[in-house]
């Protein structure tokens, strides 16, 4: 029992989202045999969310459900070319307000935060995603919403789906943003165009979660076994990167079971074109191979949690004329809570990824065909210590992840990117 119970306490997220899978296997066969109606399978997906987060967040559910029914509020009442302001303006502020109480809490009455209401912010953040993705479509007029006011009845069957978008059961408690006219029409297409069954590639990826958390145990055991502050530079370099891979290795678990998830629910298949094979990888944020792939910040910085990146591409990105990736990143620091290890880490990424394109625009036209494989390695080893020591400070929160990185000289690879970026931009000037 002591067992269970430990293994239950250090996975209560994978697990919640495990538990869904039979109601996603569920939710496909009744869709796919027409047992249910499209307006039922809106109903079933939201009512199944609903539900997971009352179960996983208790009282903090209600946080989710006042932002959803302001959200329809403002739909209903304000001009579509204004909504957007009105939504991202308010529901930013619902959420700063209850980071700012987490951090209250956490640094001033020291207390105690309750796991709950850990899980609800988590999920508010991508409830956010969610909601001012609508908006902008509303704004861009990519989406129509058309709210009869004499017909009770039309108004609740046009935001039916709007409300399911938004408590999309496989979607909750975290997975990759799908557009809301994707999910349309994958909720429309599911008995049209059935997917084929999902059931042995959701056991696959189910395996893969597997080795993942394998690999991070191994890992946290390496990391018992050595002190980061011993005199050894090697060691406290080695120490901080096994932490920042099991750091990351929690995300790619994170990310491969709500494509699980959605997968088993039939989401995520499509043929991009007519020449190429169909899979399942139409919504992923990302593979661990891929990513750690990548032998520049930039592409780093695109591939990480693929389609939130292009969330606050064009939510912010295309939108700022001026320092739009410094206000991209400045953005993304508020999105997630501005605790001090976000600061410095966060700022510290923009600032490498600037780096990035200036250095390799400078070096690589001047590296011969001969050396540039050996150039690209040792970018890779810059981008894995960089990275390292940005999941340590944002992942830690508070000081301890930048007094860990000021006992060991991994933090001395993004300053070097850092001063490097100055004295290329002092030789643009000249």
């Amino acid at each position: 029992m002591g067992l269970m119970s430990c293994f239950w306490e250090r996975h209560q997220f994978l697990l919640y989202q495990c538990f869904s899978l039979p109601f996603a296997f569920l939710f496909f066969f009744l869709a796919k045999r027409g047992y249910l109606s499209l307006t039922c399978r809106y109903v079933f997906v939201c009512f199944g969310g609903c539900v997971l987060a009352v179960v996983t967040m208790g009282i903090y559910s209600s946080l989710l459900f006042t932002s959803t029914v302001v959200f329809i509020l403002l739909v209903c009442s304000v001009d579509p070319s204004c909504v957007h302001a009105w939504v991202f303006g308010i529901q930013m502020l619902w959420q700063t307000f209850w980071h700012l109480l987490i951090q209250y809490r956490e640094y001033y009455l020291h207390e105690p935060v309750s796991i709950r209401l850990f899980w609800a912010v988590s999920s508010l953040m991508l409830l956010t995603q969610r909601i001012t993705s609508v908006s902008i479509d509303l704004q861009e007029q990519r989406v129509r919403l058309t709210l009869n006011a004499s017909s009770k009845r039309k108004a609740c069957a046009t935001l039916l789906p709007l409300v399911s978008y938004i408590f999309n059961f496989t979607t909750l408690l975290g997975g990759p943003l799908c557009s809301y006219r994707r999910f349309v029409s994958l909720m429309a297409g599911i008995s049209l165009n059935p997917p084929p069954n999902p059931l042995g590639l959701v056991f696959l990826k189910l395996m893969q979660v597997l080795l993942l958390e394998l690999g991070r145990y191994c890992l946290v055991h390496f990391l018992n076994t050595y002190d980061p502050s011993n005199s050894i530079a090697l060691y406290g370099i080695l120490w901080v990167l096994g932490l920042a891979g099991t750091l990351r290795i929690q995300y790619y678990s994170h990310w491969r079971i709500s494509e699980c998830l959605n997968n088993a629910a039939g989401f995520g298949f499509w043929v991009h074109s007519p020449g190429d094979s169909p899979d399942w990888s139409g919504l992923s944020d990302g593979d661990f191979w891929t990513i750690e792939a990548s032998s520049r910040m930039s592409e780093f910085a695109r591939r990480w949690n693929a389609t939130t990146a292009s969330w606050l591409r064009r939510l912010v990105y295309k939108r700022c004329k001026r320092f739009p990736l410094f206000m991209t990143f400045s953005f993304s620091l508020w999105w997630h809570g501005c605790h001090l290890g976000h600061i410095v880490g966060i700022l510290t990424w923009a600032a490498t990824v600037k780096a990035d394109y200036h250095i390799h625009s400078y070096l690589y036209p001047k590296v011969s065909p001969m050396w540039r494989k050996i150039y690209t390695c040792l970018s890779w080893i810059n981008t894995q210590m960089c990275v390292a020591c940005i999941v340590t400070a944002v992942e830690l929160r508070n000081m301890s992840g930048l007094r860990l990185l000021s006992i060991t000289y991994i933090g001395l690879f993004p300053l070097f990117n850092i001063i490097l970026l100055f004295i290329l931009l002092k030789l643009n000037t000249v």
